[in-house]
This record gives structure tokens, sequence and C-alpha cells, in this order.
């Protein structure tokens, strides 16, 4: 079987399911009304524009590349079994399989997007003849282009675009003679006596497949997702690697709450994930189903084994064994970002329900380049495109390591990153460079008792940028042109890095005030207002790799100078708390409610703990407590959730 999608968007009314799904009973059994079934047609006539579903043309298209490769690994997969002399009966019938996993494999990827694919092989294939004989072959079929191997990833891959369909495709030796068609992987017994890179190679088929296994309605679910998606990438907050969510967390989130309303439709749904996450206890895990101990000794997620997994702040954990936690590099100050977009889209959604809004008011960008009066620029510059690919992705990797130092200041209470990058102006328009740049936006605590508080940001800076170099260097990657630059802007600095596009023309109110002014030193600086008509200092500074002899300045860097950029005083304002936390502010925006029962019916919940509160004239804002050495929480029983 050959597991293609197919996307069907018309709303579908689903009969009460008897099945019961998750590991809780249903919040609601109730089927969906007419006017459900009205707002549902109207987001898929909202989604249409998006281009998130893709024709049915194009759709054929990815079948038929699909069927191609298949054919190509069973052919190869023949000819490494004439080579190592088995038997002619057991070649004809060693198999061999494509796989898809992914969006792709949920149904729910857009336009042009592309597939991720898992080619398992039998026992007699060896990891070494997918990089080297089953490459060769790749490279000699015509429709294949940009072919590259990246053989020493943490999971290892083959990246193509064949007939302008963009290709990643792992590989999974098993301990089976020959690969039947009618394989199925989520057995768990065929993870006995693989190897790690198999293991992880296998994860994303085997989570997938559970996901779609463990949902009542997967037409219901991957309307809803869709338009998850869509939301979470228009607000910024789709991107694994900087510590947001990835797909398949989104994934799992939609999927719970399918569970939990299993007879409702996309328009409802959509309105009950902002309900359920907005109200939901973290770090209390979700989970689509109960753990399964195996006897295979391979490491899960388990708060009351491992203490790394105590720290976890958001965790989300996949279906399949072993089970992992999906959500590990969300920082605190990415779950502050996610959990208050989670109730400004329940606070839409609940206009929409009441006809005072449209669907597409919950995918209009947010003014992030407004939102805030500080931010961080980090700028990645290399002489090749190709030397720029290589490190934009290591800087990038690496930039939620430079979020957790800045959260960590008592004077920092949000250090929230973009996960769209954009190009960044050349330094010398005569030299060729290849120049990408993010932005981080900034909210300082006001200092209570001080008319000035003045915080040094150069050791997180270089800290962040020693790290990317030392990672480089390790990895031979390093060569000397490859720059790393971090500067601090004023919001009205920022049209001169970022283009025209990036900025709203909504206006958002302040009510804190912060003044900037250059220093003469060489730290990276921020001062904050006590009041605001006060005049404070500020530096603002640029940290710069250097090559990597000679000194530098700074404390503990050694490959790193800083080197100051004047900025003029001006005055300018910090976002407001209303912004952060707008659900707090105007009550609950349904008068929907949960039963606590219903999404954590066995976990105590955490022990109360002191929280900081940042007080405007319009309401409380409450931040997390950063966990400091001890756990983050304590849990009862820990690994049982909803």
């Amino acid at each position: 079987m050959m597991p293609f999608p197919v996307t069907a968007p018309g709303p579908q009314q689903t009969p009460t399911s008897p099945k019961h799904h998750g590991i809780s009973s249903p919040i609601s059994l109730a089927p969906p009304k007419e006017t459900d079934c009205i707002l549902t047609q109207k987001l898929i006539e909202t989604l249409k524009p998006f281009g998130v579903f893709e024709e049915e043309e194009e759709l054929q298209r990815r079948i038929l590349i699909l069927e191609k490769l298949n054919n190509l690994v069973k052919e190869w997969i023949r000819e490494i079994s004439e080579s190592k002399s088995l038997p002619q009966s057991v070649i004809e019938n060693v198999g061999g399989k494509i796989f898809t996993f992914g969006s792709y494999r949920l149904g729910v990827h857009t336009k042009g997007a592309d597939i991720d694919a898992l080619c398992v092989a039998p026992r007699h294939v060896d990891r070494s003849d997918f990089f080297t004989s089953f490459y060769d072959k790749l490279k000699l079929h015509e429709e294949v282009k940009d072919l590259r191997a990246v053989e020493e990833a943490f999971v290892p891959v083959i990246k193509l675009c064949f007939d302008g369909i963009e290709i990643d495709i792992l590989f999974a030796r098993l301990a089976l003679q020959t690969i039947p068609e009618d394989l199925d992987l989520r057995d768990d017994s065929l993870l006995k006596n693989l190897d790690i890179r198999c293991i992880r190679s296998l994860n994303g088929c085997r989570v997938t497949d559970e996901i779609l296994h463990l949902v009542p309605n997967i037409d219901n679910f991957r309307l809803t997702l869709r338009a998850i998606k869509l939301w979470a990438k228009c607000h910024n907050i789709y991107s694994n690697i900087l510590g947001f969510l990835g797909g398949v967390s989104w994934a799992m989130l939609v999927a719970r709450t399918c569970q939990l309303y299993p007879n409702a439709i996309a328009s409802t749904l959509v309105r009950k994930f902002f309900l359920v996450f907005s109200e939901w206890e973290w770090p209390n895990p979700v989970l689509l189903k109960e753990p399964e101990e195996r006897n295979l000794n391979l490491p899960v997620w388990d708060p009351r084994v491992n203490p790394s997994d105590r720290y976890h702040l958001m965790p989300i954990i996949t279906p399949a064994y072993p089970q992992q936690n999906s959500t590990y590099n969300v920082s605190v100050s990415t779950r502050m970002v996610m959990i208050e977009e989670f109730k400004q889209g329940l606070a839409i959604t609940h206009e929409i329900l009441l006809s005072k809004a449209e669907w597409s008011k919950l995918f209009e960008a947010p003014s992030f380049f407004q939102k805030y009066k500080h931010y961080i620029v980090l700028l990645a510059s290399a002489p090749t495109e190709k030397q720029h690919l290589e490190w934009v992705g290591l800087v990038e990797s690496k930039i939620r390591i430079l979020v957790g130092s800045l959260e960590k200041n008592e004077f920092i209470t949000l250090a929230h990153v973009n996960p769209q990058s954009f190009p960044a102006p050349k330094e010398n328009p005569d030299k060729e460079e290849f120049r990408t740049m993010w932005v981080i936006g900034l909210v300082l605590k006001k200092p209570e008792n001080s008319e000035v508080l003045s915080i040094d940001l150069t050791y997180d800076i270089q800290s962040f940028t020693d790290t990317v170099c030392r990672q480089a260097i390790n990895s031979k990657m390093f060569e000397m042109d490859m720059k790393i630059a971090a500067m601090h802007l004023k919001r009205k600095e920022l049209h001169q890095l970022l283009p025209n596009h990036a900025f709203q023309k909504k206006k958002t109110d302040s009510t804190e005030g912060v003044r900037l002014t250059t220093l003469n030193d060489g730290s990276l600086n921020l001062s904050v207002d006590s009041e605001d008509s006060m005049s404070v200092p500020l530096l603002t500074s640029t940290v710069k790799t250097s090559p990597m002899t000679g000194s530098s300045q700074g404390r503990n860097s050694s490959a790193l100078a800083v080197m100051t950029a004047p900025v003029t005083s001006v005055q300018v304002s910090e976002v407001s708390s209303q912004q952060l936390n707008p659900g707090d502010c105007s009550g609950s925006a349904s008068s929907e409610g949960i039963p606590q029962t219903a999404l954590h019916p066995a976990i105590s919940p955490p022990p109360k703990t002191a929280v900081t509160r940042v007080v405007s004239s319009t309401c409380l804002v409450n931040h997390p407590p950063r966990p400091s050495g001890s756990a983050a929480t304590n849990i009862a029983n820990p690994i049982v959730g909803v």
C-alpha cells in the first residue's frame, strides 16, 4: 500500500463515534449544527487563496513521482541482492518500499511543499549502499536535480528535486529478509536489533501513522490542521528549531482536540483547539494514548526516570514507541508567546461564532515590528552562496540558546524571536556577500525602586557567537569570512535593514517608556526609564566574529570582538501588557468552559509558585516562573496526562 493522501476539503457530518479515542473521555459528543456546517464551508473558502489545498492535477503528479521513486528503490534493492549472491527465490520477492510521512502523509501538504520519504530495505542492504549505489542511481536519472547527501546528519538524509518536487529521503534497514508490500511500520517488533539511526529514521513514519489511527475522523482532522498550521505560520509561531512548535507538534495538538470533541467538524474544532490550549495547565503533558512499555531498552520520555525531562516546559509526547517530547526546544518566552496567541485565537473565533468577524481575521499577520520597542538583530554573512546556506543553518539552529540566555536576565520579561528571516543589505555594495538576519523583540521589566535600570547583554551575545563559531570549527565548516553580527535597534531604526513588506500599518498602544543613548564603552547595554519623561543612558553595539586568532574584547570570548555602533538618543515605548495578554484584560472570550477533569484526569496540579507581575493601566500580566536550581515543577504522576 502506497500511503498517498486524498484531500477532500468539503465539510462532512460525522456520526457519533462508538470508539473511545485518547486517554480520557470526550468533553462533548455533540454533533455539528447547521451553523457549524456553514462556518466550516466559509473556513474552506477563506483557506483556498492561501494555497493550502493542492489541485488534483498536482496531487496526481506527486503520486506519479513517488511511484517512479518506489520502482527505483525496488530495482536498486534487486541489484544489490544479485551482487551479494542471494538465492533467486529471495531476489524475486525481496521487495523494498518508499513510505511517506510528515505533512504529505497526513494529507495536509500545501502547494509546492516538499515530501518527506523513507526508504525501507531488507537486512542485507547496508546504509553505505544507500549513500553510494542508490545515490549514484539517482544521479543518473534524468528527472533528478539538486542531488545532495547529508550522511553525517543526526538523521542521515538524501535530498533531491524530482521533476520539480523537493524530496528528503531517509533510510532504514529492517531485520527482515524481504520487505512485504503490506508492511505496517507501527509494529513495535520491527525495532528489534536495529541501530539507532534506523530507529530515528522510522520514527517519522511511525508517529504520523499513529496520529492518523488515533483521530476519530481523518477528514475533519485534516481540515482543522490545515487551518491551525496556516494560523501558526501567519502568527510567526511555526518553527521547532527556534523554540516554537513544528508540524508534528501542531498535528498532535489538533489530534487531541479531535479526541476531546470526536463528532465536531472543522469550524468547531478550530475554536475548541484555542479553548483547550489557552487553558492547558502546562507543563502537564499532551498525550494521544497511554504510553506502553516495551522491553527494547530504548530511551523514552519519562520525568520520573529522566531528570532532564522535568525541565520541559510544554511537553507534547509522540504516540509511537519510543515516546519522545517533540517540543523540548520550547523556552519560557516562546511558551508565553504561544499561550497569548492561543488566547487571542480564542477571542477571534468567538467573534466569528457571533458573526462579528470573518475567518480572514484569524489569519491576519500580527505587527511584530511594531509590537516592541527594543530589538536585537542578528546578521549572518558568508562570501559564497554554498557557505552562506551552511552558515545560516548553523546560526539559526543556535538562536534558541541566545533566547534562553536572554530570558534568564531578571530584567528581561520576554525575548521573542521572529521565525521569519530576511535578506540583509550588503555591508559593501562592491563586494559579493550573502547576508541573512533574524529579529528578536524584547520586553524589559520596568525598575521599581530605581530611576535607571542598566542591562548589559554583551556576555550573552558573545557566549552565543562563541558557541556558533566553536561548532563551525569542530565540524570543519568555518571559513574566515563567515561572520555573525548582533546589534540593538530601536523600532524606528528597523526600516533601515528590513524590507518594506515586513512592516504593518497597524499601530499598537504602549504604556512603558524607554530611552536610548550611546555610551562610550564596548558593551551591549539596555537602560530603562522609571518615568516616561526621564532621560537615561543606553548603549547599542554589534558583536562580530573575528579571525580565530588574536585578541578580543569582552568576557570569556576567545574568538569575538565587540565593536560599538553609535545611536542617537530617542524616547521609545515598551509593548503594552494588553498586547501581551489580551485574554486577561477582557476576561474569558467565551462562556465555554472545559472540565478540568477532562483535561487532566490523573495529574495533580503543579504547586503554586510565586510569579512576576507587570502592572499597567489596563491589566495584569502573569509571567511563568523560570526554573532555578531545581526542577521546573513537581508533577505527582508526570507520565500520565492529556
